[in-house]
């Protein structure tokens, strides 16, 4: 037994230390994980992006780390990411378009040509906005020179577009990033179709004709037009709230016509400055209008609008002021409750599995850190607005947080997301034990089909491994629990067992995730 002392014990390690022959590495925080592969790491970065970094690596660091893991997908297999890259731009299923365009930029400049064209061909599927590709151009432009290949790319970026799609591309977004269409279509020599000569002419000469078309006519005659007249071109011509005078934007009359048309994300975007000129009003037209439409889930679905936006939205709007300026609104609760009830709607469709689910929301102080996308939100926000999907989805869960011990949540289905955030957000900060909800459901005799962890994977505290946590509730409780991770984080580690067929990885706030989850749980 005196041998015994010197063997670390492969049923229970310490996190600080690898399980024996597990393959396990360090993580950030001295914890011991897996490595995720590089597909997993680069579909998280996709999503989630590397904007803010987290609580154990800074932005550059975690920024570089992905890269590093993208290029290897490229060296692997070229096709296979771009088409990864495609699919989730393509699918809606990120809150921001810029990684898939840094990532596209980066095929675009690998070494092997093939994969270079792959990335080329399909730049129209994703930079499907003016700003898009006025990201993607950034981006390239400090990786590769501007040969035939790329100026092709651009020109038929224009020039396979229809002549009134083309206008309003050209005119809606005129310039990001130090770019403008003018310094694009003189850099790749596009040569105009037929129709598009007036368009053209007048993004690089200021020239505006008859062949220009109708809408820059319009937005022309904008720059100079009093109210009445704006309100008519605005209807006439459908322009956006980029194309009018901004002395008008002050004005709920001009905010009214531009309602009628306005774009989903738009509109959600747009909710604080429409309430603070008094167009959404208790009972109003406008507040019907955004009701109705925020209600409609084809129209949801068709807009691409992503949950963090609406989250995000319904934050703000519910705040009563911007984030930045003076801008104030009165809230009229029935958006809110219509923002709340969008947010579940822009998921993927989901089917309840009828399983038992134990939610453990990671709620450490990592979590805190950093945010998600991008957004303001931090980790621990976004992981409650996630597990609150399942909540609703799902009728036998239990939810609970946890740190380097288990926190108490006081959370149902019925809860409404502002409750939830306020909820979890003001929980007190530990340690990070992910071992802690398999421990606390053993404790208590709570049966489990799949627990599901939202996390950073930063685990680092406990005497135990969540997969060993996992095994010793299997075999005492005598479920074949499964689990979920789903990670909050675009980093490169994991605390779900790979050689186990049972514990996956998912990325938080894909809008495929919630179905995954559910998916996974039935079969």
């Amino acid at each position: 037994m005196q041998y015994l002392k010197n063997v670390v014990n492969k049923k229970q390690t310490p996190q600080s230390e690898p399980i024996p022959d597990s393959g396990q590495v360090p993580n950030s925080a001295g914890g011991h994980t897996w490595a995720v592969d590089d597909w997993t790491r680069l579909e998280r970065f996709l999503v989630l992006g590397s904007e803010g970094g987290s609580y154990y690596a800074r932005e550059r660091k975690l920024t570089d780390e992905n890269i590093d893991s993208v290029k290897r997908c490229i060296n692997n297999d070229g096709e296979r990411t771009v088409r990864t890259v495609v699919a989730i731009s393509e699918g809606g299923r990120a809150p921001k378009n810029d990684p898939a365009l840094f990532v596209l930029a980066v095929c675009a400049s690998a070494a092997d040509e093939r994969t270079r064209g792959l990335a080329l061909d399909a730049l129209p599927k994703v930079a499907r906005i003016g700003t898009h590709l006025f990201h993607f151009v950034e981006f390239v432009d400090k990786m590769r020179g501007w040969g035939p290949a790329l100026k092709k790319a651009v020109a038929g970026w224009y020039l396979d577009k229809e002549p009134y799609r083309l206008a309003y591309q050209v005119v809606k977004y005129q310039q990001r990033d130090g770019w403008s269409h003018r310094d694009l279509l003189r850099l790749c020599h596009a040569e105009p179709k037929e129709g598009h000569e007036g368009i053209l002419r007048w993004v690089v000469k200021g020239e505006v004709t008859e062949s220009a078309g109708k809408l820059i006519q319009a937005f022309e005659e904008a720059k100079t037009a009093d109210e009445k007249r704006t309100i008519e071109l605005i209807g006439d011509h459908s322009l956006t709230h980029e194309m009018i005078k901004t002395e008008h934007l002050k004005s709920p009359k001009v905010w009214e016509a531009l309602l009628e048309g306005m774009p989903m994300t738009a509109m959600v975007r747009s909710l604080g400055r429409m309430g603070s000129v008094g167009l959404l009003k208790p009972m109003s037209e406008g507040s019907k209008t955004v009701c109705e439409r925020l209600g409609d889930l084809s129209l949801l679905h068709k807009s691409r609008i992503h949950p963090i936006q609406v989250l995000m939205a319904l934050l703000t709007y519910r705040s009563g002021k911007g984030v930045r300026g003076d801008l104030s609104w009165d809230v009229v609760p029935q958006i809110s409750d219509a923002l709340d009830r969008a947010f579940y709607s822009t998921f993927q469709n989901i089917d309840p599995s009828g399983k038992k689910f134990y939610l453990g929301l990671d709620v450490s102080g990592s979590m805190s850190w950093g945010n998600v996308a991008g957004s303001s939100l931090t980790p621990r926000v976004g992981a409650a607005a996630m597990a609150m999907v399942t909540a609703r989805t799902e009728s036998l869960y239990y939810m609970a947080g946890f740190t380097s011990e288990m926190v108490k949540l006081d959370i149902t289905a019925q809860d409404s997301l502002q409750q939830v955030v306020c909820k979890t957000d003001n929980l007190p900060f530990g340690t990070t034990d992910c071992a802690q909800p398999m421990l606390d459901a053993l404790k208590k005799g709570i049966l489990v089909d799949v627990f599901v962890i939202y996390t950073d994977n930063e685990t680092w505290c406990g005497d135990i491994h969540p997969s060993q946590a996992l095994q010793m509730y299997r075999n005492k409780i005598g479920i074949p629990a499964k689990l979920i991770v789903v990670g909050m984080i675009s980093n490169g580690f994991s605390i779900a067992d790979p050689n186990d067929p049972w514990m996956m990885d998912v990325v938080g706030f894909d809008t495929n995730t919630p179905a995954v989850i559910s998916d996974f749980a039935t079969h």
